[in-house]
């Protein structure tokens, strides 16, 4: 039991903390509101779902080994990561009217493909709870994250409808999504000279 217990702890923890994912869902509940950030939040948990799975399943070990594959992925995240932030950081429309640049199911679970901390949460929590092999607990580690996970997107795009009753001023909205997008936009450039120090 004490198994499960630091498995929903370790899926809690990497869940809340903000990230590209987390700081996508609550953008979107702020620009678009609760309901329409639906799409992307199945998508991303389609996407990280799926990624655990096939990292638990032996992916991790191919990835821990060749660098030349996590150096591509860092500079295609990066690249995807950018490319979101520019969308957020622009978006100029009016409050839960823009439907053309709100993030979808296909955009979330790109992302998590792309995404340098979903890589990082399913090669640890794979590594530390020793899972490769051991499909019931990877089953069991699967599902408790994907539940976890989701509930937490659903809370920051929550919190985002929420605040977005503070930035009905057009002006108040522009300046939220440049610094929304623009932190994504710096994790980007982040992740970029990181690979260029690697190579």
């Amino acid at each position: 039991m004490s198994v499960i217990i630091a498995m929903c702890l370790y899926a809690l923890s990497m869940s809340l903390s903000p990230g590209p994912t987390t700081i996508i869902a609550m953008s979107t509940g702020v620009n678009h509101g609760f309901k329409q950030s639906f799409p992307f939040i199945i998508g991303a948990t389609i996407g990280f779902t799926t990624l655990l799975s096939i990292v638990g399943l032996g992916l991790g070990e191919f990835a821990a080994e060749n660098k030349l594959f996590l150096n591509i992925l860092g500079v295609l995240g990066s690249g995807f990561i950018g490319y979101m932030g520019f969308k957020i950081a622009t978006s100029t429309k009016d409050i839960h009217t823009s439907e053309g640049d709100r993030p979808g199911l296909v955009d979330g679970a790109i992302l998590q493909f792309v995404n340098a901390k979903a890589w990082m949460a399913c090669l640890a929590g794979v590594s530390a709870f020793n899972l490769v092999g051991s499909y019931t607990e990877l089953f069991t580690f699967v599902f408790l994250f994907n539940f976890i996970g989701t509930s937490c997107l659903f809370i920051w795009a929550f919190a985002g409808s929420k605040i977005s009753v503070y930035l009905s001023n057009a002006k108040y909205l522009k300046i939220f999504n440049l610094i929304m997008g623009g932190s994504l936009i710096l994790v980007a450039i982040y992740l970029v000279l990181m690979q260029l120090e690697i190579l």
